[in-house]
């Protein structure tokens, strides 16, 4: 038989494991799902926020619940917190079995209700409020089994659920999610791509990519980390294209809150303040708490780059009262920013439209072509236009766009060889002429005899769409 002491070593190992391995899979294999809670949610210190938010039924798992995600801006302190949480109902459903059940059969309960609670964990759209829910009712059915008279413990429970419906709201909601999920870890790749964008490590993003998912959000991501790293006209086709559609994402209300977030990372960087704007305000409405620590910081920089210094102070006021964002809403003040900050500023500002006029990012060439008119040295819209050109087949209009000399690029060159031999012009004297070097001439020959070792040349995508249209 297990003496007392064995007993509670075996249960301490057993707690240890569970917090352990728990910690161990976000940390290392899911922590991107977590992070990406905290870009949807918001918590200020400030007392009127504060007593506005958290009202009526559920304000306490609500407040709970937001005042944790806001550490989940790191992968450790996320990793951590939810693995003391699920921890947590272990260890209290095993208490509670106690009462009624012997030391295994407890055992494997708290077993069950643990990796049910793992398993939810692991939705996409899953937050944090309904583990708190799922905790905190389960503390109150052990508070109220502590009672030892029967007719205590009935009215401690009746009390006690009172309080919980009260300060928890329903521990059942149809928000709250599937009632069991499974690791997807390829959304979780998606999910690192997004994060790592939003950031600008445009390294991390390429590294993240290095496995092809053939997904257009990863696609997306892995386009724009390109075109921030002035290889976008080199290394386009090393990843799958669903056409041009992996390009440039429309911001739109009829699309995701995940796709909208994504959409305005590009015209951000392009310098479409507009369609930047517009993508995180949607993404706002559509966000389950209708914030935003990710989409507040990109609405402040859009406005600062647009001159709009009264509406950039109305996000930055909100940013300044937030724990891990005040520091640098400080910085980004009109009147507080340094010298690197407003250089950013005017270089961003240099790329904005100079005319007036409504567009829509559901024609992104068109975009594209105004914030060429406004600065003709974006190279980066220029990169964006002709793979937009090349991933049309349009070819004639690539080649009105193009200009020689101007973009070195690989893709481009073997975009040249093949309209020009369409025009009967693959002379050297023309191949020269659009900055082609020969050699790429002797390379198109040997994709001739063998394509499917040029699987990443243009020459093989733009044969292959042909066949296909046959």
């Amino acid at each position: 038989m297990l003496t007392k002491e064995s007993k509670s070593r075996t249960g301490l190992i057993v707690t240890a494991l569970a917090f352990l391995g728990s910690w161990g899979f976000f940390l290392f294999a899911y922590p991107y799902h977590l992070m990406r809670r905290e870009q949807q949610n918001l918590f200020l210190f400030d007392g009127d926020y504060i007593r506005q938010t958290y009202r009526g039924a559920g304000w306490l798992a609500r407040f709970l619940s937001d005042f944790l995600e806001q550490f989940f801006l790191s992968p450790v302190p996320a990793s951590l917190i939810v693995a003391l949480l699920l921890t947590g109902i272990g260890v209290v459903v095993y208490r509670i079995c106690r009462h009624f059940l012997g030391k295994w059969p407890s055992l494997a309960v708290a077993a069950a209700f643990f990796i049910w609670a793992f398993l939810r964990e692991t939705g996409n759209l899953y937050i944090t409020r309904y583990t708190v829910v799922v905790l905190g009712y389960l503390t109150l059915i052990l508070l109220a089994l502590q009672c030892r008279k029967g007719w205590a413990k009935a009215m401690m429970g009746v009390l006690l659920l009172a309080v919980g419906a009260w300060a928890l709201a329903s521990p059942f909601h149809k928000h709250y999610g599937k009632p069991i999920n499974t690791p997807k870890f390829n959304y979780e790749r998606v999910i690192a791509l997004d994060v790592e964008t939003s950031r600008e490590h445009w390294d991390k993003v390429l590294r993240l990519s290095k496995k092809d998912l053939y997904m257009e959000e990863a696609s997306y991501c892995y386009n724009l980390a390109l075109a921030m790293t002035g290889r976008l006209g080199d290394d386009l086709l090393n990843h799958s294209q669903n056409h041009q559609l992996a390009l440039l994402f429309p911001a739109s209300s009829e699309h995701t809150i995940f796709t909208n977030g994504m959409a305005g990372e590009a015209w951000f960087q392009l310098g479409d303040m507009t369609q930047a704007e517009q993508s995180s305000i949607t993404s706002l409405q559509a966000s389950p708490k209708h914030t935003g620590a990710r989409f507040l910081v990109r609405l402040a920089r859009v406005n600062l780059i647009s001159g709009e210094d009264g509406a950039a102070m109305k996000y930055l006021n909100l940013l300044d009262r937030s724990l891990f964002y005040g520091k640098w809403a400080r910085s980004m003040m009109p009147g507080h920013q340094d010298e690197a900050t407003r250089a950013q500023i005017e270089a961003a500002r240099a790329k904005l439209f100079r005319k007036d006029f409504v567009h829509q990012s559901e024609r992104p060439r068109d975009i594209l072509v105004g914030l060429l008119e406004a600065d003709p040295d974006n190279l980066m819209a220029r990169n964006y236009l002709l793979c937009y050109d090349l991933m049309c087949y349009d070819l004639e209009t690539f080649m009105e766009d193009y200009t020689p000399y101007m973009i070195n690029a690989r893709l481009y060159h073997e975009a040249i060889l093949i309209w020009l031999s369409q025009h009967e012009r693959l002379t050297p004297d023309e191949v020269t002429r659009y900055g082609v070097d020969l050699s790429t001439v002797d390379r198109m020959n040997r994709f001739g005899r063998s394509p499917a070792k040029y699987k990443n040349t243009y020459w093989y995508y733009y044969l292959k769409a042909m066949y296909e249209q046959q």
